[in-house]
């Protein structure tokens, strides 16, 4: 089995030999292969010969399980043809699927080239916050490359992995900051006897070292590929054609504070502070940059490790990944994390959360949910991601509809279990309790658009409206239960309301006001204290309601 570390610029792949992992070199020794494809009427061409040649599809990564061309996307000439995303490579169009089929068949050559044997199982490395779509998407390129995908690991928990193979009699708190070149991940991991366990992950899947790029290109006002050329001179002198590398941190001023939230975000999430970490490691080539290693010097208050290739961590991870899978490696075991919370809506166009976001994968959390009206003959399952409290605020993933026997209201059950597998694909089962009967959904891919930056969107956005969410859930639970309680008083009233004496019912008709005054006024606690005080108030007109039920 063998690791691949599929990226937006560079590609990789990595095995097992004699208890470490290796990254193997193409015939003429390159162990990085340029994620660049180039087609003509009679070859396709994959790497550094193609990457020579005009025209070519490059950084198709980040147009993975994408339905629109982002607006940063640099890579080729792109275009939507029938819905669907393509680029231009030489003289053919490719959709992103195909052309990192080709990378991954390339790859696969270089495998079995070096190994002697032909390859068919492969872990393949994904950004952490890479969405089901983009995951989905990626397994189908590995599958027409002649692939079975036995696990998508989270980028920077591959590279944990290759950085902790020859520690893991250690105890260590590890953030990976992973700047590739097309997306971002920050992770914050826990090494403990050989286990490693993801506490936190965060990332933005539309920064990357293009980006940066595309910044000194309008500094330099120079092509993106002499703008490639021009950056790496930053690493011996501060001056580049008349710009200083002061005056080029300034303009990367809002891409160095997208990849600070993430960070603090992630700390946050894990409970640890900065000063809790052990070290700080750095993956992807885009870290090479100066500036990128003083700017995570100033988030995390300590100087990155620098043990590892920023290349090859990756690929390295994957391999050893693979050994796990196989057996080859035994010393080490991993849990992952999902990056967003999974439910379903409830009553009242709610979010109620299965899966919650940074549990441990693989996982299968479940609940039991009753029937909202009487004689009821199913269910409508929507099936949500994201961290607002509202359903039509996360995104919908898929719908099933569950059928139940019909029962008086609160007394159907249905169990709704999501699984989540170790690539973080969502599989929903719903069973009626009753016959026993199932429903499945297999979320093959989003029903939305989820774009690149729309999963950091929701994220800030959880963090903006956090407060007014958490009120507007409270204001809907408590008028879901005051709409159940006020008919029901009025029916109490009428029939045992004169057996109070006059101070009882006074109390009982102000927490009744008090209740209508906070609908009104649309107050979440202000509702939830006034039906708890009704609920007190009417103690006394239940009891004598249940004496006149049972005579």
């Amino acid at each position: 089995m063998i690791g691949i570390d599929l990226g937006t610029t560079n590609s990789a792949v990595s095995v097992i030999e004699a208890g470490f992992p290796i990254v193997l070199a193409d015939p003429e020794n390159r162990r990085l292969l340029p994620s660049v494809v180039h087609c003509t009427q009679n070859d396709t061409h994959v790497g550094h010969q193609a990457l020579s040649l005009p025209s070519s599809a490059q950084s198709v990564k980040s147009l993975i399980g994408q339905s629109n061309i982002p607006s940063s996307y640099e890579g080729a000439t792109a275009r939507i043809e029938e819905g669907q995303i393509q680029v231009r490579a030489g003289d053919s169009w490719l959709s992103p699927i195909e052309a990192s089929a080709e990378i991954l068949k390339t790859l696969k050559a270089t495998a079995e080239f070096r190994l002697g044997t032909p390859q068919s199982e492969a872990v393949i490395t994904v950004p952490a916050y890479f969405n089901d779509l983009q995951r989905s998407q990626t397994k189908e390129a590995a599958e027409r490359a002649g692939l079975s995908v036995q696990r998508l690991l989270a980028e920077p928990t591959a590279a944990a992995l290759a950085y902790g193979l020859e520690r893991a009699s250690e105890h260590t708190k590890v953030a990976v900051y992973d700047l590739g070149g097309g997306t971002f991940d920050i992770s914050i991991l826990e090494m403990r006897a050989g286990n490693f366990e993801v506490l936190s992950t965060a990332g933005d899947t539309a920064l990357g070292g293009d980006d940066f790029d595309s910044v000194l290109s309008d500094l330099l006002d120079c092509s993106l590929a002499d703008a490639r050329k021009h950056k790496v001179t930053f690493d011996q002198q501060d001056i580049v054609e008349g710009v200083t590398a002061q005056e080029y941190e300034n303009a990367c001023f809002k891409l160095l504070d997208r990849s600070r939230r993430c960070c603090e975000r992630a700390l946050i999430d894990s409970g640890l502070s900065k000063e809790d970490l052990d070290k700080v490691i750095l993956v992807g080539g885009s870290t090479k940059m100066p500036m990128i290693r003083q700017h995570v010097e100033s988030i995390f208050g300590q100087v990155p490790d620098l043990c590892l290739n920023p290349d090859e961590a990756v690929a390295l991870g994957a391999g050893i990944q693979a050994g796990l899978l196989s057996g080859t490696v035994q010393t080490l075991s991993l849990l992952d994390v999902t990056p967003l919370s999974l439910g379903i809506e409830t009553l009242g166009g709610l979010m109620n959360v299965i899966i919650p976001r940074n549990s441990t994968i693989p996982c299968k959390k479940g609940e039991l949910f009753t029937n909202a009206a009487d004689g009821q003959t199913s269910m409508k399952v929507k099936v949500l991601q994201g961290e607002r409290e509202f359903a039509a605020d996360n995104w919908l993933l898929g719908e099933l509809e569950v059928p139940f026997t019909p029962a008086p209201k609160g007394q159907a059950r249905v169990g709704i279990q999501f699984s989540l597998d170790a690539d973080g694909l969502l599989s929903v089962l719903a069973r009626d309790t009753v016959t026993n009967t199932d429903t499945t959904l297999t979320i093959q891919r989003s029903t939305v658009d989820i774009t690149n930056t729309a999963v950091e969107k929701m994220i800030d956005d959880s963090v903006d409206h956090a407060l007014e969410d958490m009120d507007g859930r409270v204001f809907t639970e408590a008028k879901m239960k005051a709409d159940e309680l006020l008919p029901s008083l009025e029916e109490a009233l009428t029939l045992c309301g004169a057996q109070l004496d006059d101070e009882t019912t006074t109390m009982i008709h102000q927490a009744r006001d008090a209740v209508q005054a906070a609908i009104d006024n649309k107050s979440g606690h202000q509702l939830k204290q006034a039906v708890q005080a009704l609920d007190d108030a009417t103690e006394e007109l239940a009891s004598l309601v249940m004496q006149s039920l049972l005579g």
